[in-house]
């Protein structure tokens, strides 16, 4: 049977369906930066076999755990494998694709009722020296890092009681301790959620249950050093709406943006909720910090209206991507008052992928990147990824000066998002790395790493490494710098 032809599997979006182990590959042009020696893992959807229910999303695709191994020696290494969820066991087992509609049990093959559904496809995380493939439908699964092979659900050594966990966890620089949440943390389409940390070893140290305004799609969260921020955009779910196997999500335009903040140690009981515009929509936080009059601050990417186009299609929206609007912008609430109303400031063009340096997690910082698009583009741009296409602009954000300076890709090339790598220079701002994609012709694609001086943007890339087999664009990316990798794997 072959795939759809939609945008969800033509294209860069075209299944592969290969696990790859290359080594010793080269940099094409310039050298790699002695800073870059470490794993630089990837989430990567890539569907085993074709859906029976179309149309479908990328977003139910199997993931694969990718890595670029940066060695010691100068050459890199790339290998990618599935991850072996139960439902990917499941399937794979059959020869068929059994699960139909988005994140909808109602709609699946009958032979796996009661089979965990999520395909571990977001992001993969990485903490205490263990690596974890999440999407936030599910439990995590834990990843061998030198392997790649899957070693099963994750549960904090039984401690997790929460039946889900998030794709963006984060972690505080300073004492290593990591922050998580989860959605729908009791069952599907509940308003129930779950807040969680850990300590730096990876024990889980206190986990509380909350009930949120309403079962929101809330896929990312932000910590400062005093809070914890839950995003509740208002993109919901309705039980009775996915029993009569209708779609998981429907956005509301009508609905408000709610923001809940708590004390990041606190008690869940303490968290204050504040009511941002109607019907926008984000999904990655660059970053939060508190400020000594009470007000604390989230740096995030803002769209008009919900972007996925299966969403969209779902809510009776149909909005392209050029046509979004919002930006990149600065939420504040004010706890010292009784507003419930939270102000908006903007901070620079629409985009997404943000990064910081993680010693920046939770603070008031000066430096932040994201992707973007460029806004003068010669040609159209590369189709791809989960909402249709890629990324052609890399931006830097001073927020001391208020300056944005950025990369314009080549026409018919698209990148996905970096990862920022420290640099053990003094005042050097560290390194940017991605995958870039580039067009050659229907059907015809070749791959590189490319890697940025995250000061100077402008300059172009000063690496890029080919990598030379058929790649699918990836959801998120995660660092190791190579003591800690070396460390794990020797375990």
């Amino acid at each position: 049977m072959p795939f759809p032809a939609t945008l969800d599997y033509m294209g860069l979006n075209k299944p592969v369906g290969q696990e790859v182990s290359i080594k010793g590959l080269k940099p094409s042009e310039g050298t790699i930066p002695a800073d870059v020696r470490g794993a630089f893992f990837r989430a990567v959807p890539d569907p085993q076999f074709e859906p029976f229910f179309v149309p479908d999303t990328a977003l139910s695709d199997d993931g694969m755990i990718s890595r670029v191994l940066f060695n010691e020696d100068g050459t890199v290494d790339y290998d990618i494998k599935y991850v072996q969820t139960p439902r990917w066991k499941a399937e794979h087992d059959a020869g068929r694709r059994l699960f139909g509609r988005y994140r909808n049990p109602y709609t699946n093959d009958p032979s796996v009722e009661g089979v965990e559904g999520t395909v571990s496809n977001t992001t993969p995380i990485w903490h205490a020296g263990t690596l974890l493939m999440t999407k936030e439908d599910g439990p995590a699964m834990r990843i061998d890092p030198a392997t790649l092979d899957t070693i099963g659900a994750y549960d904090f050594g039984g401690a997790l009681k929460s039946k889900t966990m998030t794709a963006h966890v984060r972690v505080d620089p300073e004492t290593k301790e990591m922050f998580v949440y989860g959605y729908e943390a009791d069952g599907l389409c509940s308003k129930t959620m779950s807040y969680w940390w850990t300590d730096a070893q990876g024990k889980l140290v206190r986990e509380q249950f909350f009930e949120a305004p309403f079962c929101s799609l809330v896929h990312d969260f932000t910590i400062t050093q005093d809070h914890a921020i839950f995003p509740l955009q208002p993109t919901t779910a309705d039980l009775e709406i996915v029993k009569d196997k209708g779609p998981h999500w429907v956005h509301k335009p009508d609905l408000e943006y709610h923001l809940g903040v708590m004390p990041r140690y606190g008690d869940v009981s303490d968290i204050r909720w504040f009511k941002g515009p109607k019907g926008v929509s984000s999904f990655h936080m660059m970053n939060a910090f508190t400020t000594p009059d009470g007000k604390v601050h989230m740096d995030h990417h803002v769209t008009d209206t919900i972007a996925f186009p299966h969403i969209q299609a779902d809510s009776g929206i149909n909005v392209p991507p050029s046509m979004l609007g919002g930006g990149f912008q600065r939420w504040t609430v004010d706890l010292s008052s009784d507003s419930d109303t939270v102000e908006v400031t903007p901070l620079g063009p629409p985009g997404d992928m943000p990064r910081i340096a993680k010693k920046d997690e939770g603070r008031n910082y000066s430096i932040g990147y994201y992707c973007s698009m460029d806004p003068q583009m010669k040609g159209p741009p590369v189709m791809g990824g989960v909402v249709g296409a890629m990324f052609s602009a890399l931006l830097r954000k001073d927020f001391v000066t208020g300056a944005i300076s950025g990369y314009n890709l080549p026409p018919a090339h698209g990148m996905s998002e970096t990862v920022h790598v420290a640099s053990s220079e003094p005042g050097h701002e560290g390194w940017l790395v991605a995958i870039v994609d580039h067009e050659l012709g229907p059907d015809r694609y070749e791959h590189a790493v490319w890697i940025w001086n995250a000061g100077d943007l402008p300059a172009g890339p000063v690496t890029k490494i080919p990598i030379p087999t058929r790649m699918r664009p990836q959801v998120h990316g995660w660092w190791v710098p190579m003591a800690e990798y070396r460390t794990a794997t020797a375990a």
